[in-house]
């Protein structure tokens, strides 16, 4: 048995913050957490914060891509490229992300994603929880940066192949498309985080959705219907949209993109305001330009997916068109800290135990919390990452600065 003690630093639990905390672990697991110094084992290594933030390793339920690859490429190296360059910026748990594609290309992704998970080790960087099947189910005129000649109404036959690889652990779908019904219960009973997104659907549409399992709306204000956009579509009178069901619906949660450059910081402290740090998660819906060079780079597989331009603070679709970030979840909560004005404890807790919640693997991971996994990110007094360790093991991954 190996212990590991965290000492000199302030834990980041999910209601407050914790001083002069004393972490230890005993190989994979956390086993206790507080503040007395006569539970740390003689034989402990001690881990020292230096001051800083003991935190939870983040948990990212929205990501592409990262360090020059998406895991859209579908290449074993591609998804081992993305979890490593996530695994830098504190993710210790990740949801590889499709975008629209071919049939062959998300089957390519799934299979590469299923064999990373399965020969996980330390080096391979984040540890993949589940996918996200979030491309192809996309309604015309809301795919955003996505390929739309490739998106698609969902069609049994071929949605539950996805499911049967065993590795879909939330699933996407625009509300209003034919067959959004039955996709919805498929996915619910798969045990699966039920979402809609890259959808104009109206109120009455969302209600049905919430009927069928539906219970998560993916990047808030980004790719979504408001009123002004349900009314073109269906006529008067005005109806409520995507927006206003979430807010009204205490059930419902979403996501936030806080790298700064897609929402302004009045709308981040909204957000948080009106659905509460258990019902908002911080994602970074990154595309493969983190940690590169500013220039242009495709959305989705390397083959044929739409091209983007990054600026070195967020990716452009074309002049005024968003195209996902750049950024890593360690930039994600500085941001909704610093610039939303959050509590420190509240904008950790949305980039960590809510989105493990969420996706029902809360009893793992997700906190500091004695029997969870060792998943435990060093961060410095301004929030930058300093250490990374998963399952009690360090990363040796070269930070970047």
């Amino acid at each position: 048995m190996s212990h590991l003690c965290f000492l000199n630093g302030t834990a980041i639990l999910p209601d407050r913050l914790l001083p002069d905390a004393v972490i230890v672990c005993r190989d994979e697991r956390i086993t206790y957490v507080g503040t007395a110094r006569s539970r740390v084992p003689a034989s402990a290594k001690i881990i020292d914060a230096k001051g800083g933030y003991i935190s939870p390793g983040f948990v990212d339920i929205h990501i592409h891509g990262g360090g020059g690859a998406d895991v859209m490429d579908g290449s074993l190296d591609a998804v081992r490229t993305v979890s490593q360059s996530h695994a830098r910026h504190g993710t210790t748990t990740m949801f590889p992300t499709t975008s629209t594609g071919t049939d062959n290309q998300i089957h390519a992704m799934l299979a590469a994603c299923s064999e990373v998970r399965d020969t996980w080790n330390i080096q391979s960087g984040s540890k993949i929880a589940g996918v996200h099947l979030y491309g192809p189910y996309f309604a015309k005129g809301k795919t955003g940066c996505h390929d739309e000649s490739v998106c698609r109404a969902p069609e049994a036959t071929e949605y539950r192949r996805y499911f049967e690889s065993g590795i879909v652990g939330i699933a996407t779908c625009a509300a209003e498309l034919p067959g959004a019904a039955a996709f919805y219960r498929h996915a619910n009973k798969r045990g699966c985080l039920v979402t809609c997104g890259h959808s104009n659907s109206s109120w009455d549409e969302m209600e049905a959705a919430f009927k069928n399992g539906m219970r998560h709306v993916d990047h808030f204000w980004c790719a979504m219907s408001n009123v002004s956009s349900v009314r073109k579509r269906l006529g008067v009178p005005m109806q409520g949209s995507m927006l206003e069901y979430v807010l009204a619906n205490p059930e419902m949660s979403t996501e936030v993109i806080a790298d700064g450059m897609h929402l302004a910081p009045e709308l981040l402290s909204f957000a948080w305001r009106m659905k509460g740090s258990e019902r908002l998660c911080l994602v970074t819906d990154c595309n493969r330009a983190l940690d590169m060079p500013p220039g242009k780079y495709r959305f989705g597989p390397e083959a044929d997916g739409s091209w983007f331009t990054s600026d070195g603070q967020v990716g452009w679709a074309s002049p005024g068109s968003l195209a996902s970030s750049v950024m890593g979840m360690d930039h994600m909560v500085r941001t909704m800290h610093k610039v939303g004005n959050v509590p420190l404890q509240d904008a950790v807790r949305m980039a960590s135990l809510t989105p493990a919640e969420r996706t029902g693997i809360d009893q793992q991971i997700g906190s500091l919390t004695a029997g969870k996994q060792a998943d435990i990110v060093l961060l410095s007094k301004t929030l930058k990452v300093k250490q990374v360790h998963i399952n009690g093991e360090r990363l040796q991954i070269m930070l970047r600065k």
